[in-house]
């Protein structure tokens, strides 16, 4: 068990075998998120949605923030409104360790 992190299966697919993707501001190679080492708020932080009126995205904060966000599709819009909803049915959104 000491090699299995959570993590939903759209995400698990999408990571697949990349340890690294090119950060969209820098545009240099980064590491993606590392559950093992990194801690989430460091590197993401809740938002309202910016491409969805009634959604709430991940933003990423450093560069391995904005690049995991990016190869693992976090924003899609599915996820935004599943994120939203969730919100007003009472579940709170905070930072994992």
């Amino acid at each position: 068990m000491d090699n299995v992190a959570l993590a939903c299966w759209a995400c698990n697919l999408k990571k697949g075998p990349n340890l690294t993707g090119i950060d969209p501001q820098s545009k240099r190679i980064t590491p993606l998120f590392d559950p093992r080492k990194d801690r989430w708020a460091a590197h993401f932080a809740f938002g309202v949605g910016t491409s969805v009126a009634a959604g709430i995205e991940i933003r990423g904060l450093t560069a391995i923030g904005r690049t995991t966000v990016i190869v693992l599709g976090m924003n899609t819009e599915l996820r935004q409104i599943v994120r939203y909803q969730l919100g007003r049915e009472g579940w709170t959104f905070q930072a994992g360790s």
